[in-house]
């Protein structure tokens, strides 16, 4: 019998199979862009943000979305990543994906024109690809790419799967909270219900947001949801993750509220209300990414 050498029928060369796999990461990515920043690319107040938000505000945010997009790519990336390095390149690539898919777009529908002004066309854009440049990082985990990235072990476990400390858990909690926070804020509607809101409202909306939020991950046993070891009491979680992640939600929303420029010239009682409002979603995006990431 001669011997068989190189690759066995039907198998795919390392480099052509990641070469594959990385493929089929980019449109993981394209469709994660176009589901997860559908909403934004379809909000009026965005649009308008592009135009008038100020730049030094803007440019903060994209300066911060990059090193959240790294992190996340060093757990969710379009392949496998085993440095920093590659998980720069994919952040890198996802953010190129978000600008990409949201000038399109915009551009498809009508919104953007070539013959407006360059500051108005790249601030429309800039602001768009934020949520879209997530979005696009969250389709591999959400399109089915941690089921057939890696081979699985004795536990059934990819090798993508890893053991998550406890500063990245509240880091993800924040860019769940970033990114639910982002689909919202620039709607008037966040400015109007925290101005019809009593105290006795936001007592009961952050009473509910941290209810719900350690529901999501500890109570309802979802799909992915955290389990206690035994013998943790039970308080050890609420106390652990669930009240630093909504804190967490409520530093985001602040931020957010202020580069939209909603909290300019607004008294601090007023900005305490916008900020719970906000918070709602802001503590159920970082309850998700928990889950999710």
């Amino acid at each position: 019998m001669t011997q068989q050498s190189g690759l066995s029928q039907g198998q795919v060369p390392p480099r052509s199979q990641a070469s594959r796999q990385f493929l089929v990461g980019l449109g993981r990515g394209g469709a994660g862009a176009l589901i997860f920043g559908l909403p934004m690319l379809m909000t009026m107040e965005l649009w308008s943000l592009g135009f008038y938000i100020e730049r030094y505000r803007l440019l903060l945010l994209l300066l911060i979305n990059m090193p959240l997009l790294v992190v996340l790519a060093r757990r969710i990336g379009f392949e496998q990543t085993s440095t920093w390095r590659e998980a720069i390149r994919d952040a890198t690539v996802a953010y190129a994906i978000a600008i990409a898919m949201s000038a399109a777009v915009l551009f498809l529908l009508g919104i953007i024109k070539l013959h407006v002004p360059a500051t108005e066309l790249l601030g429309k854009i800039a602001i768009q690809a934020v949520p879209a440049s997530i979005g696009a990082l969250l389709g591999r985990s959400q399109l089915g790419g941690h089921q057939d990235d890696g081979p699985a072990d004795e536990e059934g476990e990819t090798e993508s799967e890893v053991i998550t400390s406890y500063g990245r858990e509240l880091f993800m909690m924040a860019i769940g909270a970033l990114f639910l926070s982002l689909n919202v804020a620039p709607t008037e509607e966040i400015i109007l219900i925290s101005y019809k809101m009593t105290p006795w409202h936001a007592l009961a909306t952050l009473a509910l947001s941290i209810l719900i939020m350690h529901a999501f991950v500890y109570a309802v046993a979802f799909r992915g949801a955290h389990q206690l070891s035994r013998g943790t009491p039970r308080w050890h979680a609420f106390v652990r993750f669930t009240l630093p992640g909504y804190v967490i939600a409520l530093a985001i929303s602040l931020y957010v509220l202020w580069t939209f420029g909603r909290l300019d010239d607004t008294a601090s009682t007023q900005v305490l209300m916008a900020a719970i409002v906000l918070g709602f979603p802001g503590a159920i995006g970082a309850a998700a990414a928990r889950l999710i990431l």
